[in-house]
């Protein structure tokens, strides 16, 4: 028999559970995630472009860095498409 402690303690772990997919997800969706990539993106390459002795590596990064960002911003339209057009469900 299921007592009233052990239906508490698992509303109490779905609760717990809940929040944190949604912590989760609201990361995923933040917008400082994305400045962040973008900004790891803009230093790895920088770093990267700047140890093969390329000519300007820090202002020659700032193209991927911003492509990337690009590509952040349009996945949520492009994923509504996808989700009205081919998942249909």
């Amino acid at each position: 028999m299921v007592t009233l402690e052990k239906l508490q303690e698992s509303l109490e772990r779905i609760e717990g559970r809940n929040k944190k997919v949604e912590t989760d997800k609201a990361w995923e969706t933040s917008y400082t995630r994305r400045a962040l990539l973008t900004l790891f993106t803009y230093l790895a390459i920088g770093l990267y472009l700047q140890a093969i002795n390329i000519a300007d590596p820090w202002l020659n990064a700032i193209v991927p860095a911003v492509g990337f960002m690009l590509s952040t911003l349009t996945l949520p339209f492009f994923k509504r498409v996808w989700a009205e057009k081919v998942y249909k469900k």
